[in-house]
């Protein structure tokens, strides 16, 4: 399998879409539960697609079942996360250092050892993530229990990465396996954040869902597609590859989040970008 530029051009197009849910997520008021009417309407719009694509073939059902197990333990850091750091720090940890350990795991999970050029892609993109993100590093240190959830996230996210990696693989066909993923995995984290509010929090959850719900479908959707973009792309090229270029949406939140919310961009992030760039372009070669 080989990194290609039509593949390389749809990933990166599927970490602008997942930029673009974490950006509505970003611009709400209560971000724990934009990020559960996200994933409910996710399961709401991928139900009929479903229907109309099929199931995967029973081969992959354990690896979709392992993930919906796996994804429990991400939902949890990522309250966890959000709970004690902000989005702005707790992200670009979580999503930067992940295709780092996806690529440390890949040799042995599914066999797919990253060439040298390949490692020093996976390294620049990660580098580049954590200039982007991160953009006062220092402040960081003064939140240890969002750096723990973080960083347990990124481990969790490499986890779910490789084991999604070979199932999409194992299901013949990316677009069966991503649906069925959405439509069960879709009320795990709602019903999460359900559970952790009082009877007041409830009535105050169905108010919101009521104004927010058309653009939480509208992220749902860019969810549904970030993610069934990067599955299909595992089918085609090494997984490492993949994870790593699915990162640069810690990119495209930096600029999204520069032209529609007025954040500063700076030099850090301007060298970040680069950093980036440079990775993508070694990725390309190895």
């Amino acid at each position: 399998m080989t990194l290609t530029w039509p593949v390389v051009l749809a990933v990166l197009f599927g970490a602008l879409l997942h930029a673009s849910w974490n950006a509505l997520i970003k611009a709400g008021t209560d971000k724990a539960l934009d990020t559960a009417l996200v994933h409910l309407m996710g399961a709401v719009v991928a139900f009929p697609l479903m229907l109309w694509v099929g199931l995967p073939r029973p081969e992959a059902w354990p690896y979709i079942a392992a993930s919906l197990v796996i994804h429990i333990g991400y939902y949890i850091a990522l309250v966890g996360a959000y709970q004690h750091g902000d989005l702005g720090m707790t992200y670009p940890i979580m999503r930067g250092f992940a295709p780092l350990l996806v690529a440390l795991g890949s040799g042995v999970v599914v066999g797919e050892s990253p060439s040298a050029a390949s490692w020093v892609g996976i390294v620049g993109i990660t580098v580049g993530v954590a200039l982007v993100g991160l953009a006062h590093p220092g402040e960081a240190l003064h939140h240890r229990k969002a750096l723990a959830y973080a960083f347990a996230n990124a481990a969790i996210i490499a986890l779910y990465t490789l084991v999604d990696g070979r199932g999409v693989r194992a299901s013949g066909d990316a677009m069966q396996y991503v649906m069925l993923l959405f439509v069960l995995d879709g009320f795990a984290y709602p019903l999460l954040v359900w559970s952790r509010r009082t009877a007041q929090g409830r009535r105050d959850i169905v108010a919101y869902a009521r104004h927010r719900w058309p653009i939480a479908a509208l992220g749902g959707s860019a969810s549904i597609g970030a993610y069934g973009i990067a599955l299909w792309a595992m089918t085609r090229a090494p997984i490492a590859s993949v994870a790593a270029l699915r990162e640069t949406s810690v990119l495209f939140a930096a600029l999204l989040g520069t032209l529609l919310l007025k954040e500063r961009f700076g030099l850090q992030r301007a060298v970040g970008t680069g950093v980036i760039v440079a990775g993508v372009m070694a990725l390309r070669l190895g």
